[in-house]
Order: C-alpha cells, then structure tokens, then sequence
C-alpha cells in the first residue's frame, strides 16, 4: 500500500501496526501519526535494531495490509 493511503487512514492502521509490532505504545503510535520516519525511529528505539532492518520491517509491513 502506498504511505500516502496509509497516512490518510492512520486511525485504521494504528491497529495493524501494533500488531506488527507489539511493544509500540499507544502514546507511540499516536505521536507517530503517519508519519513513515516517527514509525521508523519508534522501531529502532523499541526494538533496538538498524535503520535498514526497520526500514525492511515498514516495507514489508506496507505491502501486506
């Protein structure tokens, strides 16, 4: 799906990305708002991983909802 759409309908997203990625509060995911870089930052930070493996995570994540 494309990140335009994704960020239109955060509200219906918000769900899908903490099931994805369950130790993402919902103070986090509504900060995050859409926002592709917030989610990415938020992924590094929770998770303690690189840059490329969150990017990896978003992407994949993205073209399955």
């Amino acid at each position: 799906m494309n990140w335009d759409q994704i960020k239109g309908k955060w509200m219906q997203f918000k769900g899908k990305a903490k099931e994805q990625w369950g130790d993402l509060t919902d103070d986090d995911l509504d900060r995050i708002d859409g926002n592709r870089d917030q989610l990415l930052g938020r992924i590094q930070e929770r998770y303690g991983i690189a840059k490329e493996e969150a990017e990896r995570q978003i992407d994949e994540w993205s073209t399955r909802i």
